[in-house]
């Protein structure tokens, strides 16, 4: 999966239901209550559903890309790293082993809400439940990856950026190395050495672009069939990192992804590739096609429908 983005909580638990058989919001609510896995800022500066077990090679493999990214932003070129650094010394000694809500960081820091916002690029934060679930879908108290988590592992920068290498290939390859770097949110140059080192399957795209993908990784045949899905808002297949994967058809990204919806819509897959859109509403889910659907898909869209309703009730 590479990973599940999960600014707006619902999603993760959507997205789960979408590539898990048998999967209800209570198996999701468990694991992060029994921390096996977590929410935190990671790949983009975007809050990510992992593995505990993924989080900190992850967190430290893209620390230095992220805080050069933070600090270059036009808008955040008051700050100096030295005082980002100075913000989250003073609030991991308040948190100590305990949480804390957005509200309290604000006032500690006593800052406007960029420092409040970036301070996690400097002190690995995590969302805790049962705040960031379907029940109580906004993130306000965090804790100290540390604190939550444990201590990082003994990974270093090269380490966490091979894992990152390796769970996006897994969910997404083949790929060229820009779209690996685009996803990570770092430049090429960081992933060239850990590519090298690796051993990877390569083929050519048709452009004459070089793909890479993990050794033994399937090749699924063609005309394998793809069921029918709903996918959430800010589905990562659906992201410019993926479009290799031509689940979304060009000529449906302006629907998807516009000016006034920037988050993306909720869509769902017809044979692999978006067909429509979706909506919950009183109690059931409503769909919307791009285009005229056979009956056979239409039939399939129903059946999944009725299993995301039961996933909202």
């Amino acid at each position: 999966m590479g990973g599940l983005q999960a600014q707006y909580a619902p999603s993760m638990y959507i997205g789960l239901a979408a590539r898990m058989e048998g999967f209800d919001r209570e198996q999701l609510d468990r694991a992060l209550e029994n921390r096996n896995v977590v929410q935190g800022t990671l790949m983009r500066a975007t809050i990510h559903l992992v593995s505990a077990g993924d989080y900190w090679p992850i967190a430290l493999g893209i620390r230095r890309a992220r805080r050069e990214a933070w600090l270059n932003a036009s808008y955040r070129r008051d700050y100096t790293g030295k005082q980002m650094s100075a913000a989250a010394r003073k609030l991991r000694s308040r948190l100590g082993d305990g949480t804390m809500r957005r509200k309290e960081i604000h006032e500690l820091l006593g800052s406007d809400s960029v420092v409040t916002n970036g301070v996690n690029m400097w002190l690995d934060l995590v969302r805790v439940p049962p705040w960031g679930t379907w029940a109580r879908r906004r993130a306000d108290l965090y804790a100290a990856a540390e604190h939550w988590l444990g201590p990082p592992q003994k990974v270093d920068e090269a380490g966490g950026i091979e894992l990152l290498v390796r769970r996006y290939l897994g969910g997404f390859g083949p790929a060229t190395a820009e779209q690996i770097a685009n996803w990570a949110g770092m430049h090429p140059r960081r992933l060239a050495p850990v590519l090298r080192k690796l051993r990877v399957r390569t083929f050519r795209s048709e452009d004459d672009d070089e793909l890479v993908d993990l050794p033994r990784a399937p090749l699924p045949d063609p005309e394998t069939p793809a069921p029918v899905r709903f996918l959430p808002t800010w589905d990562a297949t659906l992201l410019a990192h993926a479009r290799r994967t031509q689940i979304l058809p060009e000529e449906h990204r302006p629907k998807v992804f516009n000016p006034r919806t920037p988050h993306s819509v909720q869509t769902f897959l017809v044979d692999g590739r978006v067909a429509g859109t979706w909506r919950y509403d009183k109690g059931k889910v409503k769909t919307e096609s791009f285009g005229r659907l056979d009956a056979a898909a239409r039939k399939a869209l129903r059946e999944e429908s009725d299993r995301l309703a039961e996933l909202h009730r």
